[in-house]
């Protein structure tokens, strides 16, 4: 395997008897935005702390630009790091925090200009003055940003940092985020266990559980070609089928709930379902579906169903109400029932 700008190798880490990260193997681009994902626990911030050098793997190799960096403090990698608690200095402005890590870089009238330059790009320069108590909690997430961009690192490294946030504000933070990584051009790599933020921000998601990297894909691949039941199940909404076992052999089917597709009365045939609940969701309603045809295997007997808002009035769908419905062959996600392993 041809090594990237930066590259993983074996990585493995333990603290005592607990297994943090196990075998890790990975390439990351030059520019690249990589999110790591997957749930608590799983290994991903172990992983980037690592990255920082703030902890030390067991084993394997880090390298970068095809340098060994596996034995360099954090201090002499490059790396900028952000932190879920932004970890500003409560005393100090805006722009003293945002300067504090270019002193003994540069001179005062270059960290002037670089700061003036930052507080521009992460529009902040009327709060320049201000102290992280005076400001909001996304003005806060700038500055630290700011701060991590300060000195050109080859690196940006983000620990959930956008979990402290409300929802308007994150959604606002998150394209900020993205437009000032193409902007700078740095390699970044960002721990989340929010699935819409790694969809709609990640260049590749590295997603991660019980310490080992499960499938690393775009954004596309790992949500309409994942590679094992964990990854349907985390990546987005899907519903595991229960098949005709004689035809279908070990098989364990799937379907996103957007691709289901409702049958009006007196046309096609297909399964059918009893409307058991749904939910108004704006763009659509989320119908769970109880299957009246289901067979007694330890597979679910409900099927997720996204009907379009303006679909509802028109099936006239009510509670309890008896539906048909389709799985297009071409949205099902086939699994090896034994391996766990995506087929076809």
């Amino acid at each position: 395997m041809k090594p990237g700008y930066l590259s993983l190798r074996n990585l493995s880490k333990h603290f005592g008897k607990q297994t943090a990260l196990q075998d890790i193997n990975v390439d990351i681009n030059q520019h690249e935005f990589i999110c790591l994902l997957g749930p608590s626990g799983c290994g991903k911030t172990t992983l980037l702390r690592i990255l920082a050098g703030l902890e030390k793997a067991d084993r394997g190799i880090l390298t970068i630009g095809g340098k060994d960096i596996t034995s360099v403090p954090a201090g002499k990698r490059n790396f900028g790091m952000m932190f879920q608690s932004y970890a500003l200095f409560p005393n100090l402005s805006v722009s003293e925090n945002i300067a504090y890590g270019l002193r003994n870089r540069l001179s005062k009238s270059h960290i002037a200009d670089r700061v003036d330059e930052l507080l521009g790009l992460v529009e902040l320069r009327e709060q320049h003055h201000k102290v992280p108590a005076q400001l909001s909690g996304g003005q806060q997430q700038r500055v630290a940003l700011a701060r991590a961009l300060a000195f050109s690192p080859d690196c940006l490294l983000l620990d959930e940092p956008l979990s402290a946030l409300d929802a308007k504000v994150r959604v606002k933070l998150r394209r900020e985020i993205s437009r000032l990584h193409k902007q700078f051009g740095m390699t970044t790599i960002m721990v989340t266990h929010d699935q819409e933020e790694a969809l709609t921000m990640a260049d590749r998601i590295v997603v991660m559980n019980q310490s080992r990297i499960i499938q690393v894909g775009t954004p596309q691949e790992v949500y309409e070609r994942p590679n094992s039941p964990f990854v349907a199940d985390f990546i987005g909404a899907v519903s595991f089928i229960e098949t005709d076992k004689g035809a279908q052999g070990n098989a364990i089917l799937a379907i996103r709930p957007e691709h289901v597709q409702l049958v009006r009365e007196g046309h096609e045939k297909g399964r059918q379902g009893v409307v058991s609940d749904f939910e108004y969701r704006g763009t659509h309603y989320r119908l769970i579906l109880e299957l009246l045809d289901h067979q007694d295997t330890p597979l679910q007997q409900f099927l997720t169903v996204d009907l379009p808002t303006q679909a509802m009035a028109s099936f006239k769908i009510k509670l309890n109400q008896k539906v048909t419905f389709n799985l297009p062959h071409e949205h099902v996600i086939k699994f090896d029932a034994v391996s766990n392993s995506a087929v076809g």
